[in-house]
């Protein structure tokens, strides 16, 4: 498999957990197990634990979420503006190349 090249943010330039993490927290906080079901609904990708975990992990280490207190034991988490930022940057790239591929698919 092509090793992928890592923007700023760290998240590597095409489909990554942590992108998709991000992605999912853009409409509020969650914790991990409505971060995975959220996931599945809107991507059809299934996060298991050690994927989810890590990945919330790295994204924290990088700035790009933050965790919140909470009461229960499950611990939410909500993105933060460089993790904004870095989705921002990948639905960019990720909107280009989906129009260039339709183009090309109109075109043969």
């Amino acid at each position: 498999m092509a090793k992928q090249a890592r923007g700023r943010s760290g998240l590597a330039r095409f489909g990554e957990p942590g992108v998709l993490i991000l992605a999912s927290l853009l409409d509020g906080p969650k914790h991990g197990y409505a971060i995975t079901s959220d996931i599945e609904a809107t991507a059809g990708i299934r996060l298991g634990p050690g994927t989810l975990y890590g990945a919330l992990t790295k994204l924290e280490e990088r700035g790009l979420i933050e965790a919140l207190a909470s009461d229960d034991r499950r611990r939410p988490y909500a993105i933060t503006s460089a993790g904004r930022a870095a989705v921002t940057e990948q639905i960019t790239m990720w909107d280009r190349i989906v129009q260039t591929a339709t183009r090309r698919l109109s075109a043969t």
